[in-house]
């Protein structure tokens, strides 16, 4: 794709990022109805909301290219662009009045996320991104951290929605990595885990049973700002694959060798 073309849709996703995030923010701590994709996996008529502005701007824009979201909403196009949107990334902290949420939206050719932008609306804090030319908050470029050692490390992490169900959980991870670092961080938003990975807030963060609406956007970010991004093997960390690691490239070998751990049990 061009990159004039490439500079558009990123004008766009910011469009509809700061559109639907704000959203948002204005209705935090009103009532909302909430349905239940699952036993711990919410949804409310805020996300719904947003999904709609968000597709409303987007579509208006570029009718040919596809659109996948989270909550239903898509359609199909035959551009070959297919637009990756989270538009409420942690609906259980926003149905609980707890400002730490975003909106994330990818944009993606051959699986593989070439424009990205989360957007946090309670700090107006907004990331960006394009394939080759680096990752920003508010227009200034980031970088992910230089912390060499896990144990001098912040990471963050999060736990499936099947939890209550399955052994495949990541307590066992979560007690491996916390006894390895300075601390691990549990927030809600693996769209904003991976955003402050890739301006250093956080050294590293992992996660299993994912969407690709939940880490397209991050992806692309934490590898323009200079990260490493893989599966818990190593291997390349697909944005359907469902599993992820990334970090500051220096930590990555030492997580790794955690993660194998899960292998032998």
């Amino acid at each position: 794709m061009p990159e004039s073309e490439l500079n558009k849709r990123l004008e766009t996703a910011v469009k509809a990022a700061l559109a639907g995030g704000r959203y948002l923010a204005e209705s935090l701590g009103e009532h909302h109805a909430i349905d239940f994709k699952g036993e711990v996996n919410l949804v409310t008529e805020a996300d719904r909301r947003s999904e709609q502005m968000i597709y409303d701007i987007i579509r208006a824009a570029f009718p040919d290219d596809q659109f996948l979201a989270e909550e239903g909403t898509s359609s199909k196009g035959d551009s070959g662009v297919v637009w990756i949107v989270d538009p409420l990334d942690g609906t259980t902290n926003f149905a609980h009045g707890l400002p730490h949420f975003c909106v994330s939206i990818a944009v993606a050719m051959d699986d593989e996320p070439k424009a990205a932008c989360i957007f946090n609306p309670n700090l107006n804090e907004c990331f960006t991104a394009i394939e080759g030319r680096g990752a920003f908050l508010n227009q200034k470029r980031i970088r992910v951290s230089k912390t060499a050692a896990l144990g001098d490390s912040l990471l963050a992490t999060g736990f499936p929605y099947d939890i209550r169900r399955t052994d495949d959980d990541n307590m066992a991870n979560f007690v491996r990595f916390y006894k390895s670092s300075q601390g691990v961080r549990r927030a809600g938003s693996a769209a904003l885990d991976l955003a402050y990975v890739a301006c250093g807030r956080f050294d590293g963060f992992w996660e299993h049973k994912l969407s690709a609406w939940d880490i397209a956007a991050g992806m692309l970010l934490v590898s323009e700002a200079g990260g490493r991004i893989s599966d818990f093997d190593g291997d390349r960390a697909g944005i359907f694959k469902g599993e992820i690691l990334a970090s500051n490239g220096l930590l990555h070998p030492e997580m790794l060798a955690i993660l194998k751990l899960r292998r032998q049990f």
